[in-house]
């Protein structure tokens, strides 16, 4: 089962510095098929409930954490430090579900502002949220608001699961033929995402055996992860599909192979979700059994309760 590091806010917890929560009613399904850890940066470097708000300021060419009242109070090192613990104390955990607009937990668009408290733009990033994706950088972090937007969501889930297979990988023991293996599992995957991605990593793939393999498992997860990260665009979908549906057709009526091949063009042309296709394809392939389709996670990259292909 994943486990994912969530805003304490968002599952309901009264943290946030007004005594207030920002309940996410989402993340009440996901806890049915994940862990979710709850963290507030903010409490775990010591700042009470309720506590003086704080934001992001540029100071020079550095952005401090400082008091919205006070700019002497200065929580940019001890949340530096906060962080930085937290990634030993969290090392298992796969995905991160960070509070929007946080001048601690937001990914992206946080204000900063000035000295005098003007704002300067909103480009920031909080400040334990910037650690993480600093020194973690393949693993998966969103906003819950993000979520709403199916395509971001299932994106996300995805890399999620994808880092829990790998953590799981690690944990029982790197080798050769596991990195490999791994890899054939995903490569439909990385396909629907990134045509030159799926290639790259193909030859540094080649290259093992001859490099540490270490280094190469290090390299490839990252550039994996990065390619995940890209948003899986429908002609990409449907070559990921017309490739798998190649490996039926031999054991397909010709009529069959109409209907598959229908069902992917209705979806090219935006006619049908994307859970008709693949769900004929997992029709087809329960009753041939072909073991190279059955091992490939594209047909089924997540609890398919979770429906989130439904949508797009």
């Amino acid at each position: 089962m994943p486990v994912i590091l969530t805003s304490a806010c968002l599952l309901g917890q009264q943290v946030r510095y007004d005594g207030g929560h920002k309940r996410n009613r989402y993340l009440e399904t996901l806890a049915a098929y994940m862990e979710l850890r709850p963290i507030c940066p903010e409490v775990g470097i010591g700042l009470g409930v309720p506590r003086p708000p704080i934001h992001l300021v540029q100071h020079d060419s550095q952005v401090r954490l400082l008091e919205v009242r006070d700019h002497s109070r200065d929580f940019t090192d001890k949340m530096t430090d906060f962080a930085r613990a937290q990634l030993n104390e969290h090392d298992s955990v796969d995905g991160f579900i960070a509070k929007k607009d946080s001048p601690s937990c937001g990914m992206a668009r946080v204000r900063v502002h000035d000295g005098e408290r003007q704002l300067i733009h909103k480009r920031g990033v909080g400040m334990f949220t910037g650690v993480w994706q600093a020194l973690r950088p393949e693993l998966p972090v969103e906003e819950e608001g993000r979520l709403n937007d199916l395509i971001l969501r299932e994106n996300f889930l995805q890399r999620v699961f994808v880092h829990c297979r790998w953590r799981k990988l690690r944990e029982e023991g790197l080798t050769t033929a596991r990195l490999i293996e791994f890899h054939t599992r995903h490569k439909y995957m990385v396909m629907a995402h990134s045509i030159s991605a799926y290639q790259r990593l193909g030859r540094l793939l080649s290259q093992a055996g001859k490099r540490p393999l270490e280094a190469l498992a290090k390299g490839y997860f990252l550039q994996l992860m990065a390619a995940l990260q890209r948003r899986a665009r429908r002609p990409n979908h449907v070559n990921a599909l017309q490739h798998l549906s190649g490996y039926l057709r031999k054991y397909l009526s010709s009529q069959d192979r109409q209907e598959l091949a229908r069902a992917i063009e209705d979806y090219r042309r935006g006619e049908v979700p994307l859970i008709v296709p693949f769900t004929l394809l997992r029709h087809h392939q329960s009753h041939i059994r072909d073991l190279y389709l059955a091992g490939q996670y594209y047909l089924e990259p997540y609890p398919p309760a979770l429906g989130l292909r439904n949508g797009i």
